[in-house]
């Protein structure tokens, strides 16, 4: 798992892995494809996006004092195949 975020339920925010600072990318390699899974109980907002070297989700909703996960899958330009997730940690503020 890459990180945890604590968000309040009324909050929309967005979530992004850098996945050039995660270790994984290789010189002048990028992201060619980017999907995001999410955990019953938070929404994705939107559209997700994803630069050369990173992948941004934006999330609205859960519940206080429920924990979820959002993952997000890659493709890169070499071909590489992988996956990390963040946890999404709701409590109200």
């Amino acid at each position: 798992m890459s990180d945890a975020f604590i968000k309040d339920p009324g909050e929309r925010l967005d979530y992004t892995i850098d996945w050039q600072l995660d270790g994984y990318l290789e010189t002048g390699e990028t992201i060619s494809t980017s999907t995001w899974t999410v955990a019953g109980g938070i929404t994705q907002f939107g559209s997700a996006t994803a630069t050369g070297t990173t992948a941004t989700i934006w999330l609205e909703g859960g519940t206080h004092g429920q924990e979820y996960l959002a993952t997000n899958q890659i493709v890169t330009s070499e071909g590489r195949r992988a996956e990390r997730s963040i946890k999404i940690i709701c409590r109200n503020r």
